[in-house]
């Protein structure tokens, strides 16, 4: 069972370029949701409540290379609350040369089954 937030939840919706403000209501357990601009609106608010996820870029070290980091990013988006704790990881994590865009730097992060990619090559 999910714990929902016992007040309405005002959300700006980004699974398009509208932006529209939605406001999820939870009564008996269900999500409901008002204002919504497009069906993709009620999606995008019930997963921000019930399993939050974002894109994560940042950069990691490299072994020898042209440059002394490596930008990567999560393949898919990962789960907000353990954000910290792959960046953690990541910091431990130093590259060897040669490395290709689009690369597995860290495969199933955290178990998650998410990749981190490489952004670019480093000779």
């Amino acid at each position: 069972m999910i714990n929902l937030p016992s007040e309405p939840t005002e959300i700006i919706c980004v699974a398009c370029p509208k932006g529209c403000r939605l406001e999820a209501l939870h009564e008996n357990g269900e999500i409901l949701v008002t204002h919504e601009g497009c069906k993709r609106g009620r999606e995008y608010a019930v997963s921000e409540i019930t399993d939050p996820r974002r894109m994560v870029a940042t950069t990691v070290r490299v072994e020898k290379g042209s440059h002394p980091l490596l930008p990567v990013y999560t393949a898919s988006p990962f789960p907000k609350g353990r954000i910290t704790e792959l960046l953690t990881a990541l910091r431990s994590v130093k590259v060897p040369t040669p490395v290709r865009v689009n690369q597995v730097v860290l495969a199933d992060a955290l178990g998650t089954g998410i990749d981190v990619i490489a952004s670019r090559d480093v000779d």
